[in-house]
């Protein structure tokens, strides 16, 4: 309960310290527009302190703050800053204009809203960096206990222990042989029949324990089924964690199926008819764009092609797409005509490439074309990269999961491509680590990480990555 309370407490602070801040950034803003325009001197000061505070707090409320939560990154953060910071400013700005303020408020607001933002950011990083502190030295902790001695404990142990900040401390786990390759950290605290005693309250830890991780064979399940009770009784968390079998684990998703729930090893936000529509449409609207643009400049790189190579100013080849359909994928000929182009992937000295091909390639532009193909819809500006037919045939033979890629539509840039996986694969584990890349980016598909995804890869333009060959 004190704990609780300590969250709750934590989560009202930060709200108290967001209202301080708004007021404070709007007095330094109104004085500073004043100065300069007059005509947007608020005739009520004190009146619209009152109803900014009541826009915060309103807000506050639809978007909450998640500062506090454990696991929680800067990224997804600054996602909720934004929606904070765009919803309360504007309704603040519309209540003023309402009451028949009109002026140059819409200017006001854009100006206001950036200056909310960064100062909102700055305080998330302080507060972040101030509860992390205190978390590490202690404050603030939640203790995890482990049952099993799986592998797949220990995927749990990295993620929740990686970071201190994060307040988790490990008592330790039950099992009747130690875990494989486990941090001296992690401890053994006894066997499955000094964890039966505790169960039974013959035994008692020497803390509380506020969440449990259990990994344990379904055929132990009355043992399961006693975890289960144990926790109830004394107010733990309970998680199970499926086992790993054979080097590959379980990642099941429940879902809904009539009145029953299932469990599938993948979970596809794409499968969802609104988001499809969202991505379609961003496709269509960014593709068009970027093809608008591009008109001017074809006539001039067609000409440095022609100049440098002999040959099509495109180049147009089968590659692998939605659901295992074969399409024509377009990009600008970087390389000089060949007859290996549909199995040999370019290498760093490749003697296939003229010098204006080796610059597209560095720098994406030999992909501007694929927005033709995202706009006809074979492609999408962000998913799993397409790939050639003969690496379809040749990588679906030697790695279980390549085919699941396709279950998407294939990207012009993907998130293996800014992780660290773009270019050549010579040895099957950088074709693995793709793989593993573009699944994860299927199961995690949101608006917010293609646009992320976006801007990485613009990013690489200025600054070349240097697997691009």
């Amino acid at each position: 309960m004190l704990k609780a309370r300590a969250h709750t407490l934590t989560k009202y602070l930060i709200i108290i310290l967001d209202v301080i801040l708004a007021d404070a950034v709007f007095l330094i803003m109104t004085e500073c527009y004043n100065s300069i325009m007059p005509s947007l001197l608020f005739y009520r000061p004190k009146a619209a302190l009152v109803v900014l505070t009541l826009c915060v707090l309103l807000t506050s409320m639809l978007f909450p703050p998640i500062l506090h939560y454990r696991k929680v990154n800067m990224y997804q953060i600054s996602k909720r800053i934004m929606k904070f910071t765009f919803c309360f400013v504007w309704m603040f700005i519309i209540v003023f204009r309402i009451a028949g303020n009109s002026g140059q408020y819409s200017n006001f607001g854009i100006v206001l809203c950036i200056c909310m933002f960064a100062a909102f950011l700055a305080m998330r990083f302080l507060e972040r960096l101030v509860l992390g502190k205190l978390r590490a030295l202690g404050r603030n902790t939640k203790t995890v206990l482990f049952v099993g001695n799986d592998p797949s404990l220990l995927l749990i142990y990295d993620e929740i222990l990686s970071d201190p900040a994060t307040g988790y401390r490990m008592l330790g786990y039950y099992s009747d042989e130690d875990m494989e390759n486990a941090p001296k950290q992690l401890k053994r605290l006894g066997s499955y029949s000094d964890l039966t005693n505790l169960l039974n309250g013959v035994t008692s830890l020497y803390c509380h324990t506020d969440e449990l991780f259990c990994s344990l064979p379904h055929n132990q399940e009355d043992r399961i089924r006693e975890i289960m009770e144990y926790c109830d009784r004394s107010m733990t968390h309970f998680f199970y964690v499926p086992i790993i079998f054979h080097g590959i684990q379980l990642s099941l998703h429940p879902e809904k199926l009539g009145n029953s729930i299932v469990f599938t090893n993948y979970h596809e936000p794409l499968q969802f008819a609104v988001n499809r529509m969202i991505k379609r449409l961003f496709d269509i609207v960014l593709s068009s764009i970027v093809l608008i643009f591009l008109l001017p400049f074809i006539p001039v790189i067609a000409l440095i092609i022609k100049i440098q190579s002999p040959g099509g100013i495109f180049f147009k080849q089968e590659r692998t797409g939605l659901n295992g359909k074969t399409f024509l994928c377009y990009k600008f000929r970087s390389m000089h005509v060949n007859d290996g182009a549909d199995k040999l992937q370019a290498t760093k000295n490749d003697p296939r490439k003229f010098p204006f091909g080796n610059f597209m390639r560095k720098t994406n532009i030999d992909e501007l074309p694929q927005f033709y193909n995202v706009l006809k819809g074979d492609m999408s500006v962000v998913g799993p990269r397409p790939h050639m037919l003969y690496h379809t045939e040749k990588y679906s033979a030697l790695i279980k999961k390549y085919m699941v890629r396709h279950i998407s539509k294939p990207g012009i840039t993907g998130w293996a491509q800014v992780t660290g996986f773009r270019g050549e694969t010579p040895e099957l584990w950088q074709m693995e680590g793709r793989i593993k890349k573009d699944i994860w980016y299927i199961e995690h598909w949101s608006l917010w990480l293609d646009i992320k995804i976006i801007f990485m890869t613009a990013w690489s333009v200025i600054h070349p990555d240097k697997g691009a060959y």
